[in-house]
C-alpha cells in the first residue's frame, strides 16, 4: 500500500508510474486520496480542539463548584455538553474518512521502479538474458500430457474424479520425481543461506491484506467460509506475514526464508491449449524464497535472487530466458519483476517457471513491518520473493526436453534424490 505522505510529496511521479501500469484514471484517484486525507486532517484538528476545550472547561467547572459559584458552573456545563456532541460528531466523521481512505489506498497498485519498461502487456516484456541451447527432439516426440499417459506417472482423470479439473494425481516415478525436485530446491536454498520454514497453507483475512492478495485477488483464491480462511496462492503470503506488526532489529537484516507448500489458485476463466496438462493447475507445489532488506540493499538482493533461480535452471540443463516485465504486466504489488521462462521443446514455447519481485515498501506498509534506525526512528523495510521453483512447468519441461525413443532421462543432479536415472 502506498503511503499518503509519499503520494503527497511525489504526486507527479506516482501518477506517471501508475500511467506506466495503464492504471485507469490515475490522476483522479490520486487527487481523491489527497482530498480525503485533507478532510481527515482537518476533522482530526477540529476533534482535538473540541476535546481539548471540553477538558479545560471540565477542570474549570470543578474550580467554580469549590468556590461556590454554582450558576457559573452550570453555564459551563452546557458548553461542555455541546462540545461533547461536537467531539462525537467529529470522531464519527474521522472514522469514516479514515475507512474510505484506507479502502481507496488498497485499490491502488505499487509504483513501478524506473527500470521497468513501458508496455501495454506481456508482448512488451523485455528479454534481458537467454541461456542454453534449445534441444532438438526426435521425430514423433510427445508433449508432456502424452508422456505422462505413456509412462503412467500422472493421472489427470483420477484427479478429476477425486476433486475436479486441475488437481492431478502423481503416481510412482512421477510422485518420486516431484518429491525429488522439492527436496533439491530446498537443499540448494538452504545452502544459499535461507532458513527453511514450513508455514500454514490457510491464512486469515489480515494476512491476505498484508501481502496484497486482498482485495485485488479475492476472486482467484479458494475460500473456507465457516472460518473466513483462504487457501494460500503461494508460500510468500504466510512467510511474509510472519513479520506483520514487527519491528525488526537492524542487526537481524537481511532476513532470508525458504518454504515449500502446495499452492491453490482458482484460475477462473482459464481455458484453451495453453493450459493443457501441467501448464496451469488449480493445485501445484512450489518452493518459495522470501527476503526482507534495508531499502538501500533490496535491488542488489533482487539480482542475487535472480542468480539463484538461474543457477537452479542451469543445473537442470534447461534452456531459459529472463524477462523484465513491463509496467502493464506487473503484479499489483510489485515494483519490479523478472520472470524466468524455460523452453518446452515438444510444445515449442516458453513456459514461465519463476517470478522474482521487489515490492519495496508496498507490502511493508500494509504489514507495518519496520526497522528502527540508529537515530531511533523507524522506517519501512523492503520485501522480496521469488519462485525457486514452481514445479508443474519445470516438470513438464524436464519430461519433454529429456525424452528419448527409449524413455525419459532424469537430470544428473536429481538422480541422488530420485534413486533412478530414467523413466521407461
Amino acid at each position: 500500500m502506498l503511503q499518503v505522505t509519499y503520494i503527497r510529496e511525489n504526486k507527479d511521479q506516482v501518477i506517471a508510474g501508475l500511467g506506466k501500469r495503464k492504471f485507469a484514471n490515475a490522476e483522479d484517484v490520486i487527487n481523491e486520496v489527497l482530498e480525503l486525507d485533507d478532510l481527515r486532517k482537518s476533522t482530526q484538528q477540529k476533534h482535538d480542539e473540541a476535546q481539548s476545550e471540553s477538558n479545560a472547561l471540565s477542570k474549570e467547572i470543578g474550580t467554580l463548584m469549590k468556590a461556590g459559584k454554582k450558576d457559573e458552573a452550570e453555564e459551563i456545563k452546557q458548553k461542555t455538553a455541546d462540545l461533547k456532541v461536537q467531539v462525537k460528531d467529529h470522531g464519527e466523521r474521522l472514522t469514516q474518512y479514515e475507512s474510505d481512505l484506507k479502502a481507496l489506498l488498497y485499490k491502488i497498485p505499487n509504483v513501478p521502479n524506473n527500470d521497468v519498461p513501458e508496455g501495454a502487456g506481456e508482448n512488451d516484456n523485455v528479454t534481458v538474458e537467454q541461456h542454453g541451447d534449445v534441444p532438438e527432439l526426435f521425430e514423433g516426440a510427445l508433449p508432456h500430457w502424452e508422456l505422462i499417459k505413456k509412462y503412467d506417472i500422472i493421472d489427470f482423470e483420477l484427479g478429476n474424479k477425486i476433486t475436479g479439473a486441475g488437481f492431478p494425481v502423481y503416481r510412482g516415478k512421477g510422485a518420486r520425481l516431484q518429491r525429488s525436485l522439492v527436496n533439491y530446491f530446498l537443499d540448494k536454498a538452504v545452502e544459499a543461506g535461507y532458513m527453511e520454514v514450513q508455514p500454514p497453507i490457510l491464512i486469515n483475512e489480515e494476512s491476505g491484506y498484508g501481502t496484497g492478495q486482498l482485495p485485488d485477488k479475492d476472486g482467484q483464491m479458494y475460500f473456507v467460509r465457516e472460518e473466513n480462511f483462504y487457501l494460500i496462492p503461494t508460500a510468500e503470503v504466510p512467510i511474509t506475514n510472519m513479520y506483520r506488526d514487527v519491528i525488526v532489529n537492524s542487526d537481524d537484516l537481511p532476513i532470508k526464508h525458504v518454504g515449500f507448500t502446495p499452492c491453490f489458485r482458482r484460475e477462473a476463466g482459464s481455458w484453451g491449449a495453453h493450459v493443457r496438462g501441467l501448464n496451469r493447475l488449480h493445485q501445484f507445489d512450489k518452493v518459495e524464497i522470501v527476503e526482507i532488506h534495508h531499502p538501500d540493499d533490496s535491488y542488489a538482493a533482487l539480482e542475487r535472487m535472480c542468480n539463484h533461480v538461474k543457477g537452479l535452471l542451469e543445473s537442470l540443463n534447461l534452456p531459459y530466458r529472463v524477462l523484465n516485465l513491463c509496467g502493464a504486466d506487473l503484479s499489483f504489488t510489485s515494483a519490479q519483476t523478472f520472470d524466468m521462462e524455460v523452453f518446452s521443446a515438444a510444445q515449442q514455447k516458453w513456459l514461465e517457471v519463476s517470478s522474482v519481485s521487489n515490492f519495496e515498501t508496498y507490502q511493508a506498509n500494509r504489514l507495518k513491518l519496520r526497522c528502527k534506525g540508529k537515530d531511533n526512528k523507524s522506517f519501512f523495510l523492503h520485501t522480496l520473493n521469488g519462485s525457486a521453483l514452481a514445479l508443474p512447468r519445470i516438470l513438464a519441461a524436464i519430461l519433454e526436453n529429456n525424452q528419448t525413443e527409449d524413455g525419459i532421462k532424469i537430470p544428473e543432479v536429481l538422480v541422488p534424490y530420485t534413486g533412478f536415472d530414467s523413466i521407461n
